[in-house]
């Protein structure tokens, strides 16, 4: 058997491996109306525009003889490899999605999934952030997941509490100025 068909097995096992975001056991893929819109735009994208552009490719390069030496053949086979396993991925998650809207929760100052969370610092320096699923957290925009050490401090508290977490710089305090419920963009 060639060598070339072995390796490209094995790389697709470890695709696989690598692509699992985590998602503590039991819990459900909790996503924002806005997170689920941009996986599902993501995942059309890709299986009626980026796959067929690639399979086309392929099938071009695959016409023109030896492959073993072939750029695009073997670029594209393995672009074409990338875009299956984040199809799989995006199924999956999509699958077992739980859309959870922000806006039609009840006005309340207590801290659950797709709140929108000012907090203070002992210095009194203030940042937002909004509590996210898995799929859809940036911390840069202060979307953070759920299931992050910070997030889980904040749930279920209220307004006005002083919340503790442990941060990668230690152990932090930080008081809940204001919890909102709006959409999240």
């Amino acid at each position: 058997m060639n060598k070339a068909f072995v390796r490209e097995d094995a790389d697709e096992a470890e695709d696989d491996e690598v692509e699992s975001a985590p998602l503590p056991a039991g819990h459900k893929n909790y996503l924002t109306p806005g997170g689920h819109a941009r996986l599902l735009a993501e995942l059309n994208h890709l299986i009626r525009i980026e796959r067929p552009e690639v399979v086309n490719v392929v099938s071009w390069a695959a016409g023109n003889g030896d492959r073993s030496e072939n750029g695009d053949y073997i670029y594209g086979k393995k672009r074409l490899r990338e875009i299956d396993r984040r199809i799989r991925f995006l199924s999956k998650r999509l699958e077992n999605a739980e859309v959870v809207d922000p806006e039609r929760r009840e006005a309340s100052s207590r801290v659950f999934f797709g709140a929108t969370v000012t907090v203070a610092d002992q210095d009194g320096v203030e940042a937002v952030y909004s509590i996210v699923g898995v799929d859809e957290a940036d911390p840069g925009r202060g979307h953070i997941s759920w299931i992050s050490p910070l997030a889980r401090a904040l749930l279920k508290a209220e307004e006005g509490d002083v919340v503790r977490f442990q941060s990668p710089g230690g152990q932090r305090e930080l008081d809940i100025v204001s919890v909102e419920y709006k959409a999240i963009g």
